[in-house]
């Protein structure tokens, strides 16, 4: 028969699951579009047309420093290894770190032009360098964004200058900051520097945030006349990282206060409980026909989940198995399902496996087991 056992956990009452969006109405945002996240749980706190493809203005050289990233990570480049400036790049118009025709210059260099000083020419440095041209690169932007899930992400070019057809959206952006930060924390500091010289011409990071004693230590503004301002954000305070996005907003002051408004609110309203760490024992379910009664249900990964602070009490949490369990059972098998659910949520699905192997009785054991069964249930 089927049964469920229910588990009762004050403390997890009000849980949000990965995508929901149950909170967003608690705040609005002058924001054209919008995104705050928890970066360990992934849990969306607040959204506004997040899905939306939109211009994402120099927030596209995220992407450009991620490809960066990761081939300094594999070993096919090194801070030290040197691009020649081409012409294209010298004239490049927007945002500059102002480097020359024929230079070489350095990749260390060049990502500090990239994400403190926004230089659309180091840019199409890295791009030319990395790819031959700048359009092959955005070939390999877009097949990155492709791996990643970026559904919405179509790029045309390193640097964010408009195009027609380069978009994407502030869930899109999210995850990748999501992932840059994840694989790439020992680069990650370049988003932090508050200055640059370059060419003695001394340039501050355009991120507002950095300044503000509130965690944040990245990641990269953006602006267009058409796309308005937007900053693609992360904070981190004690244990708990946020990543924001907003786009679309009116003005440099804007920015600025919105982005600041909405993380103190994600910090202030939520936080992280830990359900079940991995390798944990949820249940132990009846056995039949085993040399032993029981059988330890397990999670295999720890199962951290976003609350909100005010919403504690309304908590479901099941188990759901075929009851008994006939053996054998082997170590690993899938046996169980945690279910957690409430009022206003997604339900969320975790699989439990057998925590030890339970072997299959012998014919003697079998047939006492049996009548043990008809005489007394379960165990």
């Amino acid at each position: 028969m089927m049964r469920s056992r229910f588990l009762s956990f004050l403390v997890l009452a009000g849980m949000l699951c990965l995508g929901s969006t149950a909170a967003a109405q608690a705040i609005e945002t002058p924001a054209d579009e919008a995104i705050l996240m928890d970066y360990q749980t992934g849990q969306v706190l607040f959204a506004k047309n997040a899905e939306r493809p939109t211009p994402p203005a120099s927030m596209t050289k995220i992407m450009t420093a991620y490809l960066v990233f990761e081939r300094l990570k594999d070993g096919r480049l090194s801070l030290d290894d040197t691009f020649v400036v081409s012409k294209k790049a010298w004239q490049k118009g927007g945002s500059k770190m102002f480097v020359e025709v024929g230079n070489e210059v350095s990749v260390e260099d060049l990502l500090r032009g990239v994400i403190v000083q926004s230089g659309n020419d180091a840019s199409i440095v890295l791009a030319e360098g990395i790819a031959g041209t700048e359009s092959a690169f955005a070939d390999m932007m877009n097949a990155k964004a492709r791996e990643l899930g970026l559904d919405e992400t179509t790029f045309r070019n390193s640097t964010g200058w408009p195009h027609p057809e380069h978009r994407t959206s502030a869930q899109d952006l999210a995850k990748l900051s999501r992932a840059l930060i994840r694989k790439f924390p020992q680069y990650y500091h370049f988003f932090a520097e508050r200055e640059f010289t370059w060419n003695d011409i001394r340039q501050f990071n355009r991120n507002p945030l950095l300044t503000r004693n509130m965690g944040v230590d990245g990641i990269k503004t953006g602006h267009t006349q058409k796309a308005g301002y937007g900053l693609t954000a992360s904070a981190k305070r004690k244990e708990r990282r946020l990543v924001l996005v907003v786009n679309g907003l009116n003005s440099t002051e804007q920015r600025a206060q919105e982005s600041a408004r909405l993380l103190e609110w994600g910090f202030r309203e939520f936080d992280n409980y830990t359900l079940f760490e991995g390798g944990e024992t949820v249940e132990r379910a009846s056995v039949w026909l085993g040399e032993k009664d029981r059988v330890p249900l397990v999670i295999e990964k720890p199962l951290t989940l976003t609350l909100k602070r005010d919403n504690v009490d309304d908590m479901t949490v099941k188990v759901t198995y075929e009851s008994p369990i006939p053996a054998p059972i082997e170590s690993g098998e899938r046996l169980a399902t945690l279910h957690v659910d409430g009022p206003a949520l997604e339900k969320r699905e975790v699989p439990l496996v057998a925590g030890s192997h339970v072997a299959q009785l012998g014919p003697v054991g079998r047939i006492v087991s049996g009548v043990e069964f008809l005489i007394f249930g379960a165990p």
